[in-house]
């Protein structure tokens, strides 16, 4: 009976390559100075790119971290990167690209790529996933702690900025991002999701703690994550998200639209809310004929990449940065 469902479930995923063999092994164990007395062993997977372990409610996890440039000088700020339903971390660094663009002692960037858990319901089992509600339901994971635990493991061995957290994702990891901004909204300063949503339970609880910046991208020709949304698999309308983070920042109720043909069968509409608290924007690109996938300039006129860069690098926790 539950054949359907579990064929679209398993599409929702995102794509990308494989990644690259690690170096030798350096490995170090950072305690917690929490109560539960987590600790970690991370390895070197390449350049100062490091694949870090940790046992967090009873399951094995980890993540990579590519560390801010070695010239860099003051805090450093921090990127999730969350890949999508059945992907791993390796495909979303390779997919998405950021690596480059962290890597300057201007930027002085701190990115994570962490793995998702096995999701294991009545409706599916061993795919990667993040708990973040919709067809994820079920999932007894911990990843807003686990999240959590990381930003408080990173801020021990580096020296983090804690007012310039951001998270951005691709399918379950823009749903996912959103979670963080209504679940994790203390450490969260903005989130940007590609082909993501808010799932229902996500929507209906959602408790942020500041004005929070938000930006959107998604295709038109998405059936995996539809713009209109998807009731029964519990996906909110990305209209409905808009219009959740607009009133919710104070924004003007009527956006700035701006529609680019880009004469490839593909065009953008961008559409800015403004006038927002704390002077943060919520933004949406809708990508006309576009379906589920990274956004890239060469290919829907449009970088996603490069987009959420500029956009997370004009705010921190108290807004538009001065």
């Amino acid at each position: 009976m539950y054949k359907p469902l579990l064929s679209l479930i398993f599409l929702i995923n995102s794509c990308g390559g494989g990644g690259s063999s690690s170096s030798d092994e350096v490995t170090t164990i950072v305690p917690d100075n929490t109560n539960n007395n987590y600790s970690e062993i991370c390895t070197d997977y390449q350049e100062r790119i490091l694949k870090c372990e940790f046992t967090h409610k009873g399951l094995d996890r980890y993540y990579y971290i590519q560390l801010a440039h070695p010239e860099a000088e003051g805090s450093s700020s921090l990127l999730f990167n969350l890949h999508g339903y059945n992907s791993s971390a390796i495909e979303q660094m390779n997919y998405t690209r950021f690596n480059d663009l962290a890597n300057t002692k201007e930027n002085n960037f701190i990115l994570i790529h962490p793995q998702g858990a096995e999701l294991n319901t009545i409706l599916t089992y061993g795919s990667s996933h993040w708990n973040s509600g919709a067809w994820t339901v079920g999932s007894t994971v911990d990843d807003i702690g686990f999240i959590d635990t990381i930003i408080e493991l990173v801020s021990q061995k580096y020296n983090l900025n804690q007012e310039r957290i951001y998270s951005t994702g691709m399918s379950n990891g823009g749903f996912m991002s959103y979670h963080l901004a209504c679940n994790l909204s203390s450490k969260i300063a903005a989130i940007a999701s590609v082909t993501g949503s808010m799932s229902k339970e996500t929507y209906e609880d959602c408790n942020p703690t500041h004005p929070t910046p938000i930006m959107q991208f998604h295709g038109t020709d998405d059936f995996t994550v539809p713009f209109d949304g998807n009731s029964r698999l519990g996906m909110r309308s990305i209209n409905d998200v808009m219009d959740y983070w607009k009133s919710y920042n104070a924004c003007d109720p009527d956006g700035v639209s701006i529609i680019t043909d880009y004469f490839i069968e593909i065009s953008v509409q961008h559409d800015t809310y403004l006038n927002c608290l704390n002077d943060v924007k919520v933004e949406l690109y809708k990508i006309e004929g576009m379906g589920h996938r990274w956004p890239y300039e060469n290919l829907q006129g449009i970088g996603a990449t490069e987009k959420i860069w500029e956009f997370i690098n004009l705010y921190d926790i108290n807004g538009m940065i001065d």
